[in-house]
């Protein structure tokens, strides 16, 4: 089984176990100042003017902070990141955003989320150097909170965060007409802190 496929299975076997015991244990309050990071699996793709579109498949990690403005709706930062090695490079792609939390039912751990923010992208080679890249960026996820203790969630979640990143750079000079563009489809889990 792939690594990406045995995350799914996990993240679903806990949002199956959790979802029918937790919420009848500890309500869904959100409130204040609230924390979460987290890891997981995603399908990195790539493209550029004159280069193949490429995918694939390696670990992640996450982020995320901010605050409440209703039980309902949270606001903070996400700082997202992918990163892929082998045969003498690394491929790390990521953003930055600031976000949108948003739960249709209060009492129910299910969000939405969007934002808007920066991405980044450096491909670090053995062979041909560092190249680095930054430009738009945006996230779009959904998750749900299982609430294991009063201020406490396992939360699987599953994201997708776009990067416009255009040229590249190495050593001060620019890729012109690189055209690069990246996109991350993420599944994992968070641990938030309410």
């Amino acid at each position: 089984m792939r690594p990406v496929n045995q995350i799914l299975a996990a993240v679903a076997l806990l949002a199956l176990l959790g979802a029918t015991a937790a919420p009848a244990q500890h309500p869904q309050t959100r409130q204040g100042f609230w924390i979460g990071f987290g890891f997981g699996g995603g399908s990195g793709h790539f493209t550029c003017n004159g280069c193949s579109d490429t995918t694939l498949t390696a670990g992640t990690g996450h982020i995320k902070m901010g605050g409440t403005v209703r039980p309902n709706l949270l606001i903070g930062g996400e700082v997202n990141a992918w990163s892929k090695s082998e045969t003498g490079e690394t491929l790390t792609m990521g953003n930055v955003s600031a976000i949108v939390q948003y739960y249709p039912a209060p009492a129910n751990g299910f969000f939405l989320k969007g934002g808007l923010g920066y991405a980044t992208v450096e491909d670090n080679s053995d062979v041909d150097g560092k190249f680095t890249g930054n430009g738009f960026g945006f996230i779009f996820g959904l998750g749900f909170d299982i609430r294991v203790a009063r201020n406490f969630s396992l939360t699987p979640i599953a994201n997708l965060y776009y990067g416009g990143i255009g040229e590249l750079s190495q050593g001060g000079s620019s890729t012109s007409g690189l055209g690069w563009k990246q996109s991350v489809i993420e599944i994992g889990l968070d641990f938030m802190f309410h």
